[in-house]
C-alpha cells in the first residue's frame, strides 16, 4: 500500500466523468487500498479515485477516520438509489484545501455498488455518512462541492484560491 498525492482543484481530472470499472483486478484492489491509506493519512472521511488522479468509478468512505474497521466502505461503480430528507451542513474537500461551505445534501441515502470481492453491496447511510457518499459520488461525475454553491460564492472561492496560490509561489 502507498499514500498517493491528492489532486487539487484546477486539475482537469476533477471535472471529468469517471469511467466505470470493468472488473475487479489486482490494480483496482491496489488502488482501493492506496486510497484507504491516503484517506486515513490526510485525514478525511471520503476519497474518490479522481482525487488521486485515476479516472475510475471507485470510492472509499470512512466516517470514523480509521478508528472503526466496520465504518470503512469501499465501493466500485457506486450509485445512489434512494435519497430522503435534506440537511444543510458545512462541507470541505481534500481537493479544495482550506475551504468550507454549507451545502444541501440528502439526510439519508441508499448506495449500491460492488465490493472488492466483486459482489453487490448496498449501504444505508444517514447524516455525515450520507453526505460523504453523495460528495464522493459527485467526484465521479466531475462535480466538486463548490459547484453546488451560488455563483457569487464560487467566484469568491476562486479569488481566495488564486490569492493562496500566488502567496505560496512568492518566496
Amino acid at each position: 500500500m502507498a499514500i498517493r498525492d491528492i489532486v487539487l482543484i484546477g486539475d482537469p481530472v476533477l471535472t471529468r466523468t469517471s469511467e466505470p470499472v470493468a472488473g475487479i483486478t489486482e490494480d483496482i484492489v491496489r488502488l482501493a487500498r492506496d486510497m484507504v491509506e491516503t484517506l486515513h493519512a490526510a485525514p478525511g472521511v471520503g476519497l474518490a479515485a479522481p482525487q488521486v488522479g485515476v479516472n475510475k468509478r471507485l470510492i472509499v468512505v470512512d466516517v470514523s477516520v480509521g478508528e472503526d474497521p466496520d465504518a470503512l466502505h469501499i465501493l466500485v461503480n457506486p450509485e445512489i438509489v434512494t435519497r430522503e430528507g435534506e440537511a444543510v451542513c458545512e462541507e470541505g474537500c481534500l481537493s479544495v484545501p482550506d475551504i468550507k461551505e454549507k451545502v444541501v445534501r440528502p439526510y439519508r441515502v441508499v448506495v449500491r455498488g460492488l465490493g472488492l470481492e466483486g459482489r453487490p453491496v448496498e449501504v444505508e447511510a444517514e447524516d455525515l455518512a450520507a453526505r460523504a457518499f453523495c460528495h464522493e459520488i459527485d467526484h465521479l461525475d466531475g462535480i466538486l462541492f463548490v459547484d453546488r454553491l451560488s455563483a457569487l460564492k464560487r467566484k469568491l472561492i476562486r479569488r481566495k484560491l488564486k490569492k493562496s496560490a500566488a502567496s505560496a509561489k512568492t518566496p
